[in-house]
């Protein structure tokens, strides 16, 4: 029995499952809770019959795009059998089989479907067209998720296992291709696929999880030995800048980006990486062609929230917001989904809808330092600081290498603050990389670490040098509670006319290019 040819209707022991409706009945008439991903999760298993289906393969046809892990599929399951009131150690309807998958416990049976009346047949033409109008706004989604992807041909089965892993974007599969990696590193110590995937794991560790400066080097040394000997390797650049990317060396990693398109036009994860840096430097409307230049968006993570994002700086925030809110629906085991539309909503000022969006997003139990830092800016401003605490040292648990977490920390004091000179000493060396191309914001962490200092002339300017230096977030800067002392000040409110007046030339560009996604013109009308 196949998946990919499913019947419409079937019958698992006095279960009814209508595919297309999807609804799940009892044979005494009770509709069950089963919706989403466990619906799905659901149907998969239906076409297989009672064949044990294994982790990776319900991945790649319930998951796909996105990367989860085993962990995910196991909490999907106990999901799904809460809604069927199935009994793990019982099981009725679908069993575990330990270390393979799982299975359904009895051969689920086909049903044909109800041949319709004459008056079923004369109304149905309506009901298909406002079928039809309801499904339009997913339409694009859908496709994304259903999107064939060519599978790419692999020398070596560990390095096989090694991508797999590293693309499942969590710290223990990331930990697994390195070692992996490694292995195959020392079996063939030139595979210039396991020293760039390697590479690409070590910069991971470091950008993702709770990584050091030591990954970084080593990242870069073997993405550096790989273009030594194939200088025109565009995988090779990519993985340098990737490198870069993580250590905060926003123009070395941007060229580097750029070098690798170059090499090889169609490296569309290159252009949206790219692009995602020419944002952060606040070129906008460069950011927004090159993301709308990626010529196969099914096979770049992310597209649709840098895109959003774009568009949201631009003002077109209804586009954004609907592309926002779709992506955390459609993606629930996305750590930057999840992260994404509450942000969006705090700095929109939607502070309570931010914390239902965070609060649903942190029960999905995706883990992301993020997450933690805007748990405590909103603890912050409904005047708790406890829980502030608790979320800031969270944060700096999961990047204890990173900046922000600690200089949050010292705000809500949750630990002993430095010196004021050991402060401001910090502040200065984070301006300074301003100068020689490292992340905008670094100038508004600056500015918080004056503050703390008690230097609030050095904290404005250290807010002026991150709008010169291409920070557009105004957003942030007017709800953020870490910012109120600043609020009074003209200066503060001059910087952010700076910020609206150059988002307001990047969207007389994008504007005077015609190059806008199609949601976003219908918006603006």
């Amino acid at each position: 029995m196949s998946g990919d040819t499913a019947p419409a209707r079937y019958r698992l022991d006095d279960l009814r499952i209508d595919v297309a409706r999807q609804r799940v009945v009892r044979d005494d008439g009770q509709a069950l809770d089963v919706s989403g991903l466990s619906f799905r999760l659901l149907h998969v298993l239906l076409g297989q019959g009672t064949r044990v289906v294994g982790f990776d393969e319900l991945i790649e046809r319930v998951w796909a795009p996105a990367h989860v892990g085993e962990d995910t599929v196991t909490q999907r399951v106990r999901l799904l059998r809460q809604a069927l009131g199935d009994d793990g150690r019982q099981p009725r309807y679908l069993r575990s089989v330990r270390g393979q998958g799982y299975q359904l416990c009895s051969e689920p049976r086909v049903e044909e479907p109800v041949t319709p009346t004459a008056v079923q047949i004369k109304r149905r033409p309506r009901a298909l067209r406002i079928a039809a109008l309801l499904a339009l706004p997913l339409l694009g989604a859908l496709v994304w998720w259903q999107w064939p992807r060519p599978e790419t041909p692999v020398a070596s089965p560990l390095l096989e296992r090694a991508a797999y892993y590293a693309a499942i974007g969590q710290p223990a599969n990331n930990e697994r291709a390195i070692a992996l990696y490694r292995q195959r590193l020392q079996e063939s110590p030139d595979d210039i696929d396991a020293q760039l995937g390697l590479s690409r794991a070590y910069s991971a560790r470091l950008c993702l999880y709770s990584g050091n400066a030591k990954d970084a080097a080593q990242a870069l040394a073997l993405a550096e030995a790989v273009i030594a000997r194939q200088p025109d390797a565009s995988a090779a650049h990519a993985a340098l800048a990737y490198a870069q990317d993580c250590r905060g060396e926003i123009a070395a990693a941007l060229a580097g980006y750029t070098r690798a398109v170059q090499l090889d036009p169609a490296a569309d994860g290159s252009r949206a990486s790219a692009a995602y840096l020419q944002a952060r430097q606040g070129h906008i409307a460069a950011a927004l062609a090159a993301n709308l230049d990626v010529r196969a968006p099914q096979k770049v993570r992310f597209l649709e929230l840098q895109i959003a994002s774009n568009l949201d700086l631009l003002g077109y925030t209804a586009a954004a917001e609907a592309r926002y809110r779709r992506s955390f629906q459609l993606y629930p085991d996305n750590v930057f989904s999840n992260l994404a539309w509450p942000t969006f909503l705090y700095e929109h000022g939607r502070v309570d809808e931010a914390q239902a969006a965070l609060t649903q997003a942190m029960s999905r139990g995706t883990e992301h330092a993020g997450l933690h830092l805007l748990a405590a800016e909103l603890a912050m401003r409904r005047g708790d600081t406890a829980a502030a605490r608790d979320a800031v040292l969270q944060a700096r648990a999961l990047k204890p290498h990173a900046s922000l977490p600690e200089t949050m920390a010292w705000i809500v004091a949750a630990e002993p603050r430095p010196e004021a000179a050991t402060l401001r000493a910090r502040a200065d060396a984070l301006r300074a990389g301003l100068a020689s191309g490292t992340d905008p914001f670094d100038g508004v962490e600056a500015a918080l670490l004056q503050m703390l200092a008690d230097d609030s002339a050095a904290a404005l300017d250290a807010l002026d040098a991150a709008v010169t230096a291409g920070f557009r977030n105004a957003g942030y800067l007017r709800v953020s509670p870490l910012f109120a002392d600043l609020r009074t000040a003209s200066r503060f409110d001059a910087a952010l006319r700076r910020i609206d007046i150059a988002l307001a030339a990047e969207r007389a560009a994008v504007q005077a290019s015609g190059r806008l996604p199609d949601d976003a013109v219908t918006a603006s009308r």
